[in-house]
């Protein structure tokens, strides 16, 4: 039997060799390292009717991921020790995968006090996710102490002052349906002005689900100049733009989907290596809370059991991205940059076609855009430290 395999760097082809029985599988089949998301939301603890650790890595296994690591808006917020210590006893009991937290910049998420950054040490790397730090002093001063830490600044990017109400892009399809628009500046503004404090202080930045054109220029730059800076999307803003929205809150997320001018520079910066690595920003939440619409329903989607097929379909397939691309974005890449170890392997069949159907998910989450769409790419094994996590 034929495969794909994913060795040292290089994609070869030859005889599959493993310790599972796969002779009921025909040609194309897949072998990879384990993926790695650097941007999911387990919800735990505060929010386990959205998400369970136990439920959130098992979905995360059904999507070829063996690392993941965990966004810092929970309850309490991961911003000392002793809070810390609380998702990690739930990680070490539930997590069938490797789970790395976030410690928070700020207490509380609240951008009002730095967080006790020195006394977090077990945290891969400080985030307010899911808020923007609005004080630039007080970002200077996280980036210093963090940079005497040896961490990382990992940085939702958005302003307050422009965000207006808004909840979709500031594009045509808000002003068709008479939504209120976010601004791309909201996005790339405080993204510009952490790049000239990385600057100063030489602390090493990552930044969360770019989305505009601008931040793909900014961070362009930013690398020319030699600043240590990474940064990710997701499989949503490189697949789609506002005019595939509809009124439902399955397309609401934040950064929202943006114009096709900002789909086509992100792919572009895909290409030519600006954007680091692909992760989900995976973000349940309940049915009740995604139902009511675009103005109503909280943002964010799912996405950790569908990226790899969705971006294999609409990246790979089409030649826009070759497929050992398609595995540094999503393995090797965020792996080097967040000094995570290969901890496993993910069988897929590339063959298998079939339709998205959110009623399969082992995420206790549904809402996702691809909702229907025909996709190529079935997860068939995925083995975490010897041990197999997921199997079809």
């Amino acid at each position: 039997m034929k495969a794909i395999i994913y060795k040292n760097g290089i994609m070869q082809h030859g005889d599959l060799k493993s310790p599972f029985d796969l002779a009921s599988v025909s040609d194309g089949i897949a072998v990879f390292p384990g993926f790695c998301d650097v941007h999911v939301h387990l919800r735990e603890p505060g929010f386990s009717y959205k998400e369970t650790i136990g439920s959130g890595t098992r979905a995360c296994a059904a999507g070829g991921y063996t690392d993941v690591c965990s966004m810092p808006n929970l309850n309490p917020v991961p911003d000392s020790a002793a809070h810390l210590e609380e998702q990690l006893k739930l990680i070490r009991e539930n997590a069938v995968i490797g789970v790395h937290p976030y410690g928070a910049i700020t207490v509380g998420e609240k951008g009002e006090q730095l967080a006790e950054l020195e006394a977090m040490e077990p945290a891969i790397a400080f985030s307010d996710d899911g808020r923007g730090v609005q004080s630039e002093e007080m970002m200077k001063e996280a980036m210093r102490r963090a940079k005497a830490l040896g961490k990382m600044i990992v940085a939702h990017c958005e302003d307050n002052s422009l965000l207006r109400g808004g909840y979709i892009h500031d594009g045509e399809y808000a002003r068709a349906h008479g939504h209120k628009g976010i601004c791309s500046q909201s996005e790339w503004g405080p993204i510009a002005r952490d790049l000239k404090l990385v600057e100063e202080t030489g602390c090493a930045y990552h930044v969360c689900h770019i989305s505009t054109k601008e931040s793909v220029a900014l961070i362009r730059e930013a690398k020319a100049k030699g600043l240590d800076v990474t940064c990710e999307t997701a499989p949503h803003y490189l697949l789609m733009n506002d005019s595939m929205l509809r009124e439902d809150g399955r397309f609401k997320m934040n950064p929202p989907l943006r114009s096709e001018e900002d789909r086509l520079a992100l792919l572009e910066g895909i290409q030519d290596g600006t954007i680091d690595m692909i992760a989900t920003d995976h973000a349940p939440h309940s049915a009740e809370e995604k139902s009511k619409g675009l103005a109503g329903s909280m943002m964010g989607v799912v996405g950790i059991e569908t990226a790899f097929a969705t971006l294999y379909t609409g990246l790979v397939r089409p030649g826009i991205i070759s497929l050992e691309k398609l595995v540094q974005l999503l393995s090797d890449n965020p792996r080097k940059r967040f000094g995570l170890p290969v901890s496993g392997y993910t069988v897929w069949d590339l063959s298998e076609e079939y339709e998205i159907d959110p009623a399969e998910f082992l995420s206790m989450g549904r809402a996702t855009p691809f909702a229907g769409e025909k996709v190529f790419g079935r997860c068939l094994l995925t083995v975490y430290q010897d041990k197999i996590v997921y199997r079809k």
